[in-house]
C-alpha cells in the first residue's frame, strides 16, 4: 500500500526518534535516518529542508504527548500544579537523554522547548495571581526552568554505580527533589501579599508589591 505524503512524514520523525533513543544524537544523521526508513537520503529533503528542520520535527513528535499532559493539569492548586510540572519535566528528561540534550543545547531554539516554557510561564504566572510569588514572573521562571535542566543534566551524568536501584527507579531523583524545594524556597512566600496596597503604592505592579514583601521579610 502507497503511503501519502503524511504517512511518510509520521514515519521518518517516528523512525528518526527511535534512531535517537536507541543510538544518541551522533547517529541521526539525514543518511542514517533515510536508510532506517527504508528511502533514500535525497527523499528526506522533500520533507525536511535540513537536518535541524529534522531534529525539530523529531522533538515535537516526542514532545507533544509530554507538553499536552502539562497543559492539561491546569484546574487545581497553582503550586500544585507547578509541583505535577516538574515531576513531569524531570521524568521526560531522564526518560529521553539523548533528545533532551538536543533540546538544551545551547543557541539552538526548539518550538517543542518553546511551548514548554509557555506552560511554565502561564503556570507561574497562576501562582503571581494568589500573590504567593517573592520574586518577579520572569525570574522565576528562569530559576524554575534553570534548576530543571540543571537537576537532569546531573542526574543524567552520573555514572550507573551511583544509581539507586532500591528506589525501583533507574535514577535516585533525591537530587531533583532537593532543587525543586531550594527553588521553592527562594520564589515563595510563606503567605499571600495582602492585595491591598496603601494608598502610596497603588501605582506598584504585583511583581513589584512582591519584592518590597520580600525586602521587609528580610527586615
Amino acid at each position: 500500500m502507497v503511503k501519502s505524503r503524511s504517512e511518510t512524514r509520521t514515519h521518518i520523525i517516528e523512525t528518526a526518534a527511535r534512531l535517537l533513543d536507541d543510538q544518541g544524537a551522533a547517529a541521526l544523521t539525514i543518511r542514517a535516518v533515510a536508510g532506517a526508513a527504508g528511502l533514500q537520503a535525497p527523499a528526506l529533503y522533500r520533507f525536511f529542508e535540513d537536518k535541524d528542520a529534522l531534529l525539530d520535527a523529531v522533538a515535537e513528535h516526542v514532545f507533544t504527548a509530554y507538553v499536552t499532559g502539562k497543559t492539561a493539569a491546569q484546574d487545581g492548586d497553582p503550586i500544585a500544579d507547578l509541583r505535577a510540572g516538574w515531576d513531569a519535566h524531570i521524568a521526560f528528561g531522564v526518560a529521553n537523554a539523548a533528545l533532551f540534550g538536543l533540546l538544551v543545547t545551547p543557541g539552538r531554539t526548539s518550538p517543542a522547548a518553546e511551548a514548554g516554557l509557555a506552560v511554565l510561564r502561564a503556570r507561574v504566572h497562576r501562582i503571581a495571581e494568589t500573590g504567593r510569588l517573592r520574586v518577579p514572573e520572569p525570574l522565576a521562571v528562569e530559576l524554575i526552568h534553570a534548576a530543571g535542566t540543571g537537576a537532569v543534566l546531573a542526574l543524567l551524568a552520573r555514572p550507573p554505580e551511583d544509581r539507586d536501584p532500591d528506589l525501583g527507579l533507574e535514577f535516585d531523583l533525591g537530587l531533583a527533589e532537593a532543587m525543586y524545594e531550594a527553588v521553592l524556597a527562594r520564589i515563595l512566600t510563606d503567605a499571600p501579599v495582602p492585595a491591598a496596597a496603601p494608598p502610596e503604592l497603588s501605582k506598584l505592579t504585583g511583581a513589584e508589591r512582591a519584592l518590597l514583601a520580600e525586602w521587609l521579610d528580610r527586615g
